[in-house]
């Protein structure tokens, strides 16, 4: 009776400790899925959150570090006219202080002072100050409007490139200098032409004034030196803030239990953290210019501002119009019920199609039977070669990336339309 008794306790034994060591198992297996999870979601949202720096840095390097891209940043300002009416401006204000009207008019020659009493509106006595500052102005507006200013400012941007990181960096010199809360232009070359030009008009005497440095604010921020120094650490991080926040968002997906919803996931929180950075370029430029000192034309101010920060937008555009489409392509190959619902619609309008071209007499001949064969191929060299021409792409933009899109899309379709699947023989 004993070992009768005996036997079933030991096997019930055995059975309660193979389902303790079960229950275990699972308890840990579960546990490890959770701290993969957790992990996965950290990466996946410090990858979110750099998203937007990486944008900024890759500007940042960009417009500091090639040329071409600076110079492209800067030369439709040259055209633009608040920053022409501005800089005429800047060259009056620096000219009239030089000028001793009383004085300088005494020594216009006789032979010049019909000329001159011409371009002054007849009047060379009585209110001369505003009738000479006008006529300056007007001579600096000219010469500002000029194709040949268009032609100075942009050549002279791409010689004075170096010294935008020399700016940006804290030390002064070149054209572009770095003058306490401000990021300055010297206007030499301009006031040069104007003074020749006075001089062509019969102003003769202004050929005496001595060499003039005007400057022309391009930024101007009680916080530039802060700044300064967030801009160097962006422009030093560069391309690697990019790679190392899509790195981030990439190693999240893999540790996640459920990768294809984590995709999802971070391309949404990619799309509107960069999405929050293009609002906040609108938010900081109306408080910028809220905030500039009376001096400072605030349409000029403007103007530089929406160009120097125009490839930046179209970065922020880029960006959240790439993570919508990936997003929308990571649902739409899921198994839910909507994302296989649109898959049904896409499969029957093309089938529709298809029975149509078939009823018309058209056939696909061996192109149906083999695109049937190795459709699930096709697909994936068209998405890597999508890919690899936004890749090779120098500077997309956001509609780069949806024309990308719609022509993989439209490729998809051919696909799905040529496919032919194979019927069982007769028997």
């Amino acid at each position: 009776m004993e070992d009768g008794d005996g036997a079933p306790r030991d096997e019930l034994a055995e059975l309660r400790g193979r389902l303790t060591a079960l229950e275990n198992e699972r308890a840990l297996r579960v546990s490890r899925h959770h701290g993969r999870s957790l992990l996965g979601a950290v990466l996946v949202v410090l990858g979110c959150l750099l998203a937007p720096l990486s944008v900024v840095a890759a500007w940042a390097a960009d417009v500091v570090g090639d040329t071409d891209r600076y110079v492209a940043t800067v030369a439709p300002l040259a055209s633009d006219p608040a920053v022409r009416d501005a800089v005429a401006n800047r060259a009056t204000d620096a000219l009239m202080t030089r000028l001793d009207l009383p004085a300088l008019l005494a020594d216009v020659t006789p032979a010049d002072r019909p000329r001159l009493q011409q371009a002054l509106g007849g009047r060379l006595g009585g209110a001369l100050g505003g009738a000479v500052r006008g006529f300056v102005h007007d001579q600096a507006l000219k010469v500002a409007s000029s194709r040949a200013f268009e032609t100075v400012w942009t050549d002279a941007n791409r010689r004075i490139h170096s010294s935008v990181d020399k700016a940006l960096t804290g030390s002064g010199g070149g054209a572009v200098r770095l003058t306490g809360d401000a990021v300055t232009l010297d206007l030499g070359p301009l006031v040069d032409q104007v003074k020749q030009r006075l001089v062509d008009a019969g102003l003769t005497p202004a050929e005496h004034i001595p060499a003039v440095h005007a400057d022309f604010t391009l930024v101007r921020s009680d916080q530039i030196g802060k700044v300064r120094t967030w801009v160097r650490l962006l422009q030093l991080a560069g391309n690697w803030l990019p790679v190392l926040a899509v790195l981030l968002v990439a190693a999240g997906v893999l540790l996640a239990v459920r990768r294809r919803r984590a995709l999802v996931a971070g391309c949404v929180g990619v799309a509107v953290a960069t999405g929050l950075l293009g609002v906040g370029l609108s938010v900081f430029r109306a408080i910028y210019l809220d905030r500039l000192p009376a001096d400072v034309s605030p349409d000029a101010a403007a103007a530089v501002y929406d160009a120097l920060v125009r490839f930046l937008r179209t970065t922020v555009r880029m960006v959240v119009a790439l993570a919508v489409v990936v997003a929308v392509g990571a649902w739409l190959t899921g198994p839910g019920r909507y994302a296989g619902l649109v898959r049904g619609l896409w499969s029957s309008g093309i089938g529709a199609v298809r029975a149509t071209a078939d009823h018309a007499g058209l056939r696909t001949g061996p192109v149906g039977p083999f695109v049937g064969r190795h459709r699930a191929w096709i697909g994936r060299l068209l998405v890597a070669v999508s890919l690899l021409v936004y890749l090779l792409w120098s500077y997309p933009t956001g509609w780069v990336v949806v024309g990308i899109a719609l022509c993989l899309l439209f490729a998809l379709a051919v696909v799905e339309f040529l496919a032919e699947r194979e019927r069982p023989a007769a028997p």
